[in-house]
């Protein structure tokens, strides 16, 4: 069995994530003004529509600061918060776990990812559970990190696997980057990598849940430009505001919100302009550009999405562990009662799966949702739990 290095990250962590599974009472404190604001535009709603306003954070980042803060508690009975597939390792496909299972049960190499990734089940078994019997299989904290690896270990074939949406790819891109300036023929990437505007129209044509306007993500808005998330608008009547992280900021993004839908506004605004610009921020974009393509992409409990997801160019083969190293067709996933898919879909609340903390918690869970320190069903088990 392969010892853990050190310096090596622990499990738990998707490249600076917070750590899930632990009860702790919310934190920080919200403007009292402010919610009663939310609570007065919402129930004002309710009164003209005879329900709920119904919001759709996108950002895993966001899923799990508004329990953290209380502010979903808070909400309930006001307004309906649905969690989207903003969770980038809760729509990783099983076919990607299964492709960096099977390359670590090869002579010769090693396998990395980020800490969330380790415990995500594949159809037959985890990255974790390869790495207990004997692979290896190692934790990184950034993709720079395998690439250093590789460098050091010119004998060893390093695959890394990349995940995220339009906030990572351009440091995957500057993995890239690196390991062709350091001409590393030793150094691969699997790229996992989604796009949020492709599964967004997914989901408003599939028309499963009846959205009044989103919480949209500043992190990824920094890269793209607030006018990424223009189409929302323009093309389905929906509002949106860009927010950031913190409580008071959310709040503000939830009240500045449910004013537009009142108002009947059709508009994106940017509540997030100290890091958002109209049009984002045009380096990371040059790099994604150079090294990425859009593709079509397999979303975990939602299917295949065409150009929602992000393949390495042709140019950069070499660097593609998916052109040197073909995965087999994967089986079809085994039925586990898991509804992951239907929980970032906005179907259903984390506590109406069947197998919420009962068989699936942090400590053994059943799917990526209640593994990833941004998953809708860890946020809930954390913050949000009965008793």
């Amino acid at each position: 069995m392969r010892k853990v290095l050190p310096g090596e990250p622990e499990l738990g962590h998707s490249g600076g994530g917070t750590a899930v599974g632990r009860r702790r009472p919310p934190g920080g404190s919200l403007h009292e003004g402010l919610l009663q604001g939310i609570l007065g535009l919402a129930d004002g709603f309710a009164a003209k529509h005879g329900r709920q306003p119904v919001i759709m954070e996108v950002c895993g980042s966001h899923t799990m600061a508004l329990a953290r803060s209380g502010l979903r508690k808070s909400l309930q009975g006001h307004v309906r918060l649905l969690s989207g597939p903003g969770c980038p390792v809760c729509v990783t496909d099983q076919s990607d776990i299964d492709a960096m299972i099977a390359l670590a049960r090869e002579d010769n190499r090693t396998v990395c990812t980020f800490g969330d990734m380790m415990r995500v089940p594949g159809t037959s078994g985890t990255l974790l559970q390869a790495r207990a019997q004997g692979r290896d299989v190692r934790v990184v904290y950034a993709p720079m990190d395998a690439v250093e690896l590789a460098a050091a270990h010119p004998e060893r074939q390093v695959v890394f696997l990349g995940i995220g949406f339009e906030t990572t790819l351009p440091v995957l891109g500057a993995a890239l980057m690196e390991a062709e300036k350091r001409s590393l023929t030793n150094f691969s990437m699997r790229l996992s990598a989604k796009r949020v505007e492709p599964v967004l129209r997914h989901l408003l044509h599939l028309q499963e849940v009846q959205l009044d306007g989103f919480l949209l993500p500043g992190h990824v808005a920094m890269v793209t430009g607030s006018r990424a998330f223009a189409f929302l608008a323009e093309e389905y009547g929906l509002p949106g505001v860009i927010s950031g992280f913190e409580p008071l900021e959310l709040a503000s993004g939830i009240h500045r919100l449910l004013e537009l839908v009142a108002d009947g506004q059709a508009v994106i605004r940017n509540d997030y302009a100290s890091v958002v610009s109209p049009d984002g921020n045009p380096a990371a974009l040059a790099v994604m550009d150079r090294y990425f393509r859009p593709c079509e992409a397999r979303w975990r409990g939602i299917g295949a999405i065409p150009d929602s997801g992000m393949a390495i160019r042709s140019e950069f083969a070499a660097l593609d562990a998916a052109e040197r190293f073909p995965a087999t067709a994967a089986p079809l996933p085994k039925p586990t009662g898991c509804r992951c898919g239907d929980v970032i879909r906005g179907l259903i609340p984390p506590s109406r799966c069947g197998l919420f903390g009962r068989s699936c918690t942090p400590y053994q869970p059943a799917g990526p949702c209640m593994v990833s320190a941004e998953g809708a069903c860890a946020a809930e088990y954390a913050y949000s739990r009965e008793g």
